[in-house]
């Protein structure tokens, strides 16, 4: 068991906030506001205040509802992490340089760290978590995964006695955002992701929402957590929004389906675990189907619990800052008390993966073909050859252009093995008939 020294509970304890941008400022926002209630709550155990904030530039205007101090602004991490009045580290700059190095000598330092940054903790996530298993300190990241929504300190804590069999959810607002005007508005892809940067709910470079790795870095979390050993980004599948027409999703509407961008995390009879991102169609009954909006959702199956269902904001600043605060509180018992690490440690040195090739569901597939008689036979040729089975096809046609040189022809496909699949896709996009490479929507069987 990791212990740490007891200290006076009289005192308060100092937070270096790294990072005074949206979440930052909801966490000075928060703490302000609801620092005695958080006293009291604890009774009279945890009292909190921010000795240091590190910011580039600390004459810029920040959304804050009380003056900050001039004195404790610093530019430089350093000065951060050994500040004596500064116990617990909160790290909200972002990326996995500045970030690391910053992360790292306050786990050195013995000062618990409280940070956000999903992409620092999937992808050099190991190397933190050896140092903070070697120093004895831990790192809590709550507010990496679905913003205000606790769920990971549910898998930590009150399912630490479940067995997880799987994870399906809808952990990136953004995208949800997008796909949902698209469905609600009629949008193209372009114009809403153009209203979602409007409404500030994605950023001027969009590129980790829309192509699916915002999702997968919060998958790679949720997987790691719940089986224990450090998962490799290159191991995972990943597709992201990109592709999505507006036929696909009047397709999918007229079949009872809706598309989302899913994060899929499910454990194997053999342990071995899969783990995939990308758009699918939903059942409009699901539940999931139901999640509008910059919303975040996540359906847990542990072998205990059986299903629970997890939902709220999955971004903006006062429900992360709402996560981030929570770790603040949990950090600052693991220096009250003598009670043992509280933060994540993986407890298994590797695991098991599923490849992407072995995992099985339905598909929509559509292909841009050139429109010519025996388009369909050819390609369904290449499938019977590949033992893949037809539920249906469709070629819709547009009304601005009914006798258009080039169309989409639209095949619906029995489950398979994904591996086989793209076997067949490969040999299909080398037909004179098929013009560009094949998009394929996962159609899931969710429970």
């Amino acid at each position: 068991m990791f212990t740490f020294p007891l200290v006076n509970t009289c005192s308060s304890l100092g937070i270096g906030l790294a990072g005074f941008g949206t979440v930052g400022s909801g966490v000075w926002n928060t703490l302000e506001r609801n620092g005695d209630l958080i006293t009291d709550r604890t009774g009279g155990e945890i009292s909190l205040h921010v000795a240091r904030i590190l910011v580039r530039d600390p004459a810029k205007t920040r959304a804050i509802t009380s003056e900050v101090p001039a004195g404790i602004f610093t530019t430089e991490w350093r000065a951060l992490v050994a500040d004596p009045a500064v116990a617990i580290v909160v790290e909200l700059i972002g990326g996995t340089t500045d970030a690391f190095d910053l992360v790292a000598a306050a786990l050195r330092a013995k000062k618990p760290v409280v940070t956000g940054n999903k992409t620092l903790l999937a992808e050099r996530g190991g190397e933190l978590f050896a140092l903070s298993k070697e120093h004895r300190t831990p790192i809590h990241f709550e507010a990496a995964v679905a913003g205000g929504i606790p769920i990971i300190r549910t898998v930590q804590d009150s399912f630490i006695g479940n067995r997880i069999h799987s994870f399906s959810g809808i952990i990136n607002g953004t995208s949800n955002f997008i796909l949902g005007r698209m469905t609600e508005a009629g949008l193209t892809f372009e114009a809403a992701l153009a209203e979602a940067q409007s409404l500030g709910y994605a950023e001027a470079d969009p590129t980790l929402d829309v192509n699916g790795w915002d999702a997968a870095h919060k998958a790679i979390l949720l997987a790691t957590l719940a089986y224990g050993f450090p998962i490799d980004p290159a191991a995972i599948h990943v597709s992201g929004i990109q592709q999505v027409r507006q036929a696909d999703i009047a397709f999918a509407n007229n079949l009872g389906y809706v598309i989302k961008l899913l994060a899929v995390i499910r454990e194997h009879p053999d342990r071995a675990v899969e783990i995939r991102i990308q758009p699918s169609f939903i059942a409009k009954s699901h539940i999931l189907a139901s999640v509008h909006g910059v919303f975040n959702a996540v359906a847990v199956h542990g072998d205990a619990i059986g299903e629970a269902l997890f939902f709220g904001r999955g971004a903006g600043q006062d429900p992360t800052a709402s996560s981030v605060v929570a770790d603040l509180v949990e950090a600052a018992r693991s220096l009250r008390q003598v009670d043992g690490h509280r933060g994540f440690l993986p407890y298994c040195e590797s695991g098991k993966f599923l490849p992407v090739g072995d995992t099985s569901t339905a598909y929509y597939v559509r292909f841009d073909v050139t429109d010519r008689p025996g388009v369909i036979a050819e390609i369904a040729r290449v499938l019977a050859d590949h033992r893949i089975g037809i539920s249906g096809t469709h070629s819709p046609v547009n009304p601005s252009n009914p006798d258009a040189e080039f169309v989409d022809m639209i095949f619906l496909l029995h489950t398979c093995p994904f591996g086989k699949l793209q076997c067949a896709l490969a040999q299909i996009e080398t037909l004179d008939c098929v013009n560009s490479t094949p998009v394929v929507f996962r159609i899931e069987a969710l429970a």
